[in-house]
Parts: structure tokens; sequence; C-alpha cells
């Protein structure tokens, strides 16, 4: 019988055996053992280690996926006896309970709601893992879905109805925009033609109150006087300086206008039904903005 010297390698513990059977554990480093009788049987890493495992299943609503998942494990340092006789081999163990965790969670799942759980199904695999597993020495760090696949024919139809989903979306939301742009273009328009109605009617309402001022002053300069006879006069005279105002503009076109001064009567009742008409636009636009609302 000889001393002899191993090695054991950062990261990992030796495992000593004496005539077949566990005698101790060689930390890193140097170790000196009774060589023949004494031998390494083997070392334990103490590295974390991953595992990616994929399990086929389906969902609630019958849709086949495929869904990896990868652990993260190590052996406990102060169970290397069990890591290293008790399983003979972890990754092939810890796939059986990552399968069966799996196909057990993701059939109570519909398809929408599995990809929104993928935490849930993580947690899950990692307690019922780390439950099995630490009997045998070894510790389950993390476990991750990392993804989760259905059928190429299953993602096209769901993609399908996104964009389905988000077009209409996108007419509705256009929709909406026109509408509100007819709703104040009209509003806009009928704005308008009430301020014009109100201008108009403000500025007949004037000339009408500067003829009125204009009559009585007359009236009372020249007594005798009716007011039929001064409008008739104003009426003379502002058909003559438009006559004027015509002669003179280069730019106007040939205009046929009554030219008779018999025609003055006709011309005046012209003038008082607009003078009538221009009164009651005011009431009409107020009405049609109105209308509306009452609706």
């Amino acid at each position: 019988m000889a001393c002899c010297c191993a090695t054991v390698q950062s990261g990992d513990i030796g495992v000593i055996e004496r005539f077949g059977e566990f005698t101790r554990i060689a930390p890193p480093g140097l170790n000196c053992i009774c060589w023949p009788i004494d031998s390494v049987a083997g070392t334990i890493s103490t590295r974390v280690q991953q595992l990616e495992v994929v399990t086929l299943t389906k969902t609630k609503d019958n849709v086949g996926v495929h869904v990896k998942v990868a652990v993260q494990y190590l052996a406990n340092a102060d169970q290397v006896y069990d890591a290293y006789y008790k399983l003979t081999n972890v990754p092939t163990q810890i796939n059986s309970y990552v399968d069966d965790v799996v196909r057990a969670t993701l059939p109570t799942l519909e398809l929408d709601h599995a990809f929104e759980s993928k935490d849930t199904v993580a947690d899950e695999v990692k307690a019922r893992l780390q439950d099995a597993m630490n009997t045998y020495g070894w510790s389950i760090v993390k476990a991750l879905v990392t993804d989760l696949q259905p059928a190429p024919q299953v993602m096209a139809a769901m993609n399908e109805i996104n964009t389905a989903r988000r077009m209409r979306e996108a007419m509705t939301e256009k929709a909406e925009a026109e509408k509100i742009l007819k709703v104040k273009k009209a509003e806009a328009d009928a704005e308008a033609a009430y301020l014009a109605g109100t201008g108009l009617a403000r500025q007949r309402k004037a000339l009408i109150d500067g003829m009125r001022e204009g009559v009585e002053a007359f009236q009372k300069e020249i007594k005798g006087v009716t007011s039929a006879d001064v409008m008739n006069m104003i009426l003379v005279t502002q058909y003559i300086d438009m006559l004027k105002e015509l002669g003179s503009n280069p730019n106007s076109k040939t205009v046929f206008v009554p030219h008779s001064p018999g025609n003055l009567n006709d011309i005046q009742s012209q003038i008082a039904q607009g003078v009538m008409q221009g009164s009651q636009v005011p009431q009409q636009m107020q009405m049609q903005m109105q209308a509306p609302v009452q609706r």
C-alpha cells in the first residue's frame, strides 16, 4: 500500500471509495489517498447546470403546443452521497418530472391564457421538481418557460384574427374622426349663415334708421311735405347717384335699369319688401340653430 495524491478541480467534489465502498468526499485541490485500496470513484459538479426540456401537449381548447422549459439545478454540497449514488441519470429524471407537470397544467388553460400564465407554469414546475429532487441531493435554482409554440396553422389564424381586430379598430377611429369633422363643419356653416343674416339685417335696419332720421329732419325744415314725398326724393337722388357711378366707372358692364321717374314707386316697393324680409332673417337663423338641439 502506498500513499498517492489525487487532485479535484475547482467547482467539483470528489467521491472516495475503498474497495468499492464510499468512505469520504474529496474537496477541490490536492488530496492524499491510500492507493490501491482507495480510489476517486468520480466527481460531482457544484456549478449551476441547465437542462432544456421540450414537451408536446395540448391546451384546454385542444390546440397542440410545444413547450420549452429551461431548468437550472445544482448538487447540494452537504448531500454529495445522495447526489452521486441515488440517481443514475439526473437529466432524464428532471425531464420526466417536467413532462408530467407541463402535461398536467397546460390542459387546464386555453391558448390565450397559456401565454399569459407562463410564469405560473414555471413556478409549478420548480415547486414539483424541488420537492422531488431535494431527496436525491439536488436543488432547483430556477425553472423558466422559454417558449410556447402552437402549430403553424394556429399561429397564422391567430395573426389573422389580431390583424382583423386592429383594422376594425382603425376603421372605427377613422369614422369617428370623419363624423366629428362633418359635425363641426355643419356647425360652422350654420353659425356663418346666422352671422351673415344678422349682419345683413343690422345693415338694413341702419339704413331704415338713417332714412327715418332724414325724413324727420326734412319735414321739420319744409312744412306740409309727407313721408312718401321725402322717400321718393331720396330714391330719385340715390337712383341718379347710381347712374352716375356706373357711367364714371370704366370697368362697369352694361346694366338695364328702370330710368323713368314713373317707375320710382316700383323701386320703393321693392326696397320696402327687401327690408321686411331682412328683418325676419335673424329669427329664421335662430330657429335653424336651435333645431338640432331640440331633436
